[in-house]
């Protein structure tokens, strides 16, 4: 199992839209992939919403994603969380980390105001 990631830019945002599972085989890669698209105060939303799991090993990389954005002054907004990634993120407290949305749009078009 691989976890797809595909980005572009849109309204001056980094759209990082995420698919498959977050675990100890996939969260490696997932973070190689992902730490060369934040750049300096660069607004990244990373969207979630094709993330049907993730273990410990995701949390930790999504961990590193947040530290690596603050030395960068990057602001990483995390969006359409599952059920099960919100309560498992709510439940470790990971979910303080990060600003959250509901929907990828939305987000968008709060960005552009």
């Amino acid at each position: 199992m691989t976890v797809k990631v595909s980005s572009h830019v849109r309204s001056g945002l980094t759209v990082v839209a995420l698919e498959g599972e977050i675990n100890s085989t996939t969260s490696g890669g997932l973070q190689a992939e992902l730490l060369p698209l934040i750049a300096e105060g660069a607004a990244v939303l990373i969207d979630l919403t094709g993330i049907s799991y993730i273990s410990s090993a995701g949390l930790r990389t999504l961990l590193i994603v947040h530290r690596h954005a603050q030395q960068l002054a990057a602001e990483i907004t995390l969006v359409g969380l599952s059920e099960e990634v919100s309560f498992v993120m709510s439940a470790t407290g990971f979910l303080d980390f990060f600003r959250v949305a509901e929907d990828l749009d939305a987000e968008l078009e709060r960005a552009t105001r």
